[in-house]
């Protein structure tokens, strides 16, 4: 296994990769471990989660400069991601306890109620785009539910992935609780399918999340899947159009436009289209593109040459097949896996820019007539992750996100993020189950009814 740099393609590091047998002990050991910890108080718990978080604080520094080595994410936003981890442990620490306390349920027993009871251990699967968050916001709450945790990262994140491990072992967590495994994932079946693993987590492309669904449910083990998103953002003719621009622009370039939340499909009403695209244009292009290990970068390289040549690819066959190319969309010939900031307008159905995911800064701009088609077409897409909405009549614009709009999380008059405090997944192909919140700690627990006549 090797990481590379992305922003000029040297090698980093290499990893020997883990044999089937070797996965199996870490699991064994994994779940003795797992029977230990179910047995700890959540105040013990939530001590642990306060010195990880501590540690998080102490090293962000130099945490946030190995997740921008690996995968190229800007500095200020690699931080910004350590500090989103600290928030989760904080969060979980304070109101674990509450979230899964016992829900009495009057009846016709003289005691009857639900427990929370944890699973096992849980597999999770994570990607590249956000080392850090993404396996803190399945790991924690899942640790404060009493499960245990196995870790497979991507290959291009590695050293993150064994520094996270060694963070949470240093809080004095059992080091057979936590733990980061080695393998490629064309080689993930037999761990999915391991008697020791109680359920499976993936964050990932549509794609991956059918294949590990397909392992998991033949072995019949829960899943939760956050993958793809094209998310559409809508904006109306009485929508502040400086404060949607911007908003927009921040969401479409965040992490290098490789978000699977990233607004991406900008569906625009006619009657200010050309304000719009105006203002979005001029922001899209003050947005400077370069070293993402230096301060007041905002786009860094993609974080990968594949990746990047397939992001091309998309573009030139949108517009082949019509699509104007307003700005970017050139490769540029200099080292590394960089992308210019790219805007696409004139986007129509059919179209790669249309129909798929842009997992990198290119932004395909949509004219509608009025806004039952902006609705129409925002929810005219396989994926239904995330979804905003911007108008200045707050309370009509709401009761569309609430009844109309087909997603897992909708905004108004903001870009779509994840929080702590709010359940974040998707419908339709952008996966099913939830992160975060009551619901997302939820998810890794025996639902257990208690009847006593």
């Amino acid at each position: 296994m090797k990481t590379l740099n992305p922003a000029t393609g040297e090698l980093i590091k290499e990893y020997t990769d883990m044999s089937e047998d070797e996965v199996s002990g870490i699991i064994k050991r994994a779940n003795t471990a797992q029977k230990q910890w179910r047995k700890t108080s959540f105040d013990e718990r939530a001590a642990y989660l306060c010195k990880i978080a501590a540690f998080l604080q102490e090293r962000e520094q130099e945490l946030g400069k190995l997740m921008t080595l690996e995968m190229g994410k800007p500095i200020s936003q690699s931080i910004a991601e350590i500090e989103k981890c600290v928030w989760v442990c904080t969060y979980y620490a304070e109101n674990a306890e509450e979230f899964l306390s016992k829900d009495h349920i009057n009846t016709a027993a003289s005691k009857s109620y639900v427990t929370f009871n944890p699973l096992g251990v849980v597999l999770s699967i994570m990607p590249w785009n956000f080392p850090f968050w993404q396996l803190f916001r399945f790991a924690v709450p899942a640790l404060m539910a009493g499960n245990g945790v196995i870790l497979s990262h991507s290959e291009n994140v590695t050293g993150c992935a064994l520094e996270i491990e060694q963070l949470i072992h240093d809080s004095g967590i059992s080091a057979d609780l936590f733990r980061t495994i080695l393998v490629y994932n064309e080689n993930m079946k037999p761990v999915i399918q391991h008697s020791g693993i109680a359920a499976v987590t993936l964050t990932g492309s549509t794609r991956a999340g059918k294949i590990v669904a397909s392992q998991a449910g033949e072995a019949l083990k829960k899943t939760v899947l956050e993958l793809g998103g094209s998310d559409p953002s809508v904006i109306f003719a009485d929508a502040d159009i400086k404060q949607a621009a911007e908003s927009c622009v921040n969401s479409r370039l965040l992490n290098s436009g490789q978000s699977c939340i990233a607004a991406k499909r900008f569906v625009v009403v006619e009657e200010i289209y050309d304000e719009f695209v105006s203002e979005f244009k001029r922001l899209m292009e003050s947005k400077k593109m370069g070293n993402p290990a230096e301060q007041g970068t905002d786009v860094g390289p993609m974080a990968r040459e594949d990746l990047r040549d397939q992001l091309h690819k998309q573009v030139q066959k949108s517009v082949e097949k019509g699509a104007k190319l307003t700005l970017g969309g050139k490769m540029p010939g200099t080292p590394g896996a960089f992308y210019p900031v790219t805007i696409l307008e004139n986007v129509k159905k059919g179209m790669p820019a249309y129909e798929e995911e842009l997992f990198g800064p290119v932004a395909a701009i949509i004219k509608v007539k009025d806004e039952q088609e902006a609705i129409e077409i925002a929810n005219d897409s396989i994926y239904g992750l995330g979804a905003s909405i911007y108008s200045g009549d707050k309370e009509r614009v709401e009761k569309i996100a609430v009844e109309q709009l087909e997603a897992g999380c909708c905004f108004v008059n903001d870009f779509v993020k994840s929080d702590p405090r709010l359940p974040f997944g998707g419908i339709k192909q952008s996966g099913y189950g939830r992160e975060l919140g009551l619901y997302g700690i939820h998810e890794f627990v025996n639902t257990k009814t208690v009847y006593v006549k």
